[in-house]
């Protein structure tokens, strides 16, 4: 029940002597855990049934099941690994059923991350895999908002997901927490036009800009926050707005680009910041300044006039 980790190695490569005197050194750490070296070439059966193809490489075991993998002479790696895996294991090492508890738990709470959550290999810009691509290709052509989790950064998950949704290959999806399934049963909602009903869209720039625009009475685009302005005519407006004592929000352009540059065409005003009453597009710095000047600010900003 306690961790196994089996280091795959080659007396040629000087890594793989760096990387055992890595493991000498957290196996007196880790008294609990057994550390075996393997030599790739001489076991080669073994190497294949792995897919072990460079050294060094390390597999986790654990009440028989590999849980992990890691390739390469990472030791800052190894040792965060031997670490999670062997404090996990130490907890539940009376208890098999705590530890599903624990991943069942973690899973649910993946799932749930976002109402439509996709676990494929890789990541939505770098699919790894012919069916995680087709699948976010399908996804991006309907508009549907997703979040992902690339199962090749967690073997556990990996597995642990198969057992939990009773579903054995991946991509899947879910929407609301509930799996709908493969790609296969993707395309049949595609085809059938039931896609665009069960997944969430996503919000249409120009939606998402008018929410964002009326989020209060009073609304700042600027480059920084009100406690930390990040360019100099936002530093000014700032000023301004703070001597008039009227409450207002403000929004980071530099934090969300789509925002940065729609904003720009939807309200056609090339620069930042931007100052918005009721929904409506006042002006930048140089507009403030002179409604200021000329004592109108204030009125505006009220709502007055």
């Amino acid at each position: 029940r306690s961790l196994l980790v089996v280091h795959f190695w080659a007396p040629w490569a000087p890594q793989c002597a760096q990387m055992n005197e890595v493991m000498a050194a957290l196996a007196k750490e880790h008294m609990q855990v057994t550390f075996v070296k393997l030599e790739a070439e001489a076991v080669p059966e073994v190497s294949e049934k792995y897919g072990i193809s460079s050294v060094p490489t390390f597999l986790f075991f654990k009440n028989s099941q590999k849980v992990d993998r890691l390739d390469g002479a990472h030791a800052p790696e190894l040792t965060k690994k031997v670490q999670r895996h062997a404090s996990s294991s130490s907890v539940s090492a009376g208890s098999n059923d705590s530890a599903k508890e624990d991943l069942n738990a973690r899973l649910k709470k993946l799932i749930n991350a976002a109402p439509c959550m996709l676990f494929m290999k890789g990541s939505p810009k770098e699919p790894r895999c012919g069916f995680s691509k087709q699948m976010v290709e399908i996804l991006n052509k309907h508009g549907i908002s997703f979040s992902s989790f690339d199962i090749f950064s967690d073997e556990e998950v990996r597995q642990g997901l198969k057992t939990y949704s009773n579903w054995p290959t991946y991509p899947q999806l879910y929407v609301a927490g509930e799996l709908i399934g493969g790609l296969d049963i993707v395309k049949e909602l595609e085809a059938s036009g039931e896609l665009d009903t069960v997944c969430p869209k996503a919000q249409k720039l120009e939606d998402r800009l008018k929410i964002l625009i009326n989020k209060a009475p009073v609304m700042l685009f600027m480059k920084g926050s009100k406690q930390m302005a990040k360019c100099g005519f936002s530093k000014q407006i700032i000023e301004i707005m703070n001597s008039t004592g009227v409450d207002y929000e403000t929004f980071d352009i530099l934090e969300d680009e789509e925002v940065r540059q729609g904003l720009k065409t939807y309200s056609d005003w090339p620069t930042y910041p931007q100052l918005y009453v009721k929904g409506e597009l006042v002006g930048g710095l140089d507009i403030v300044k002179e409604l200021k000047e000329s004592g109108e600010l204030l009125p505006i900003l009220k709502g007055e006039n």
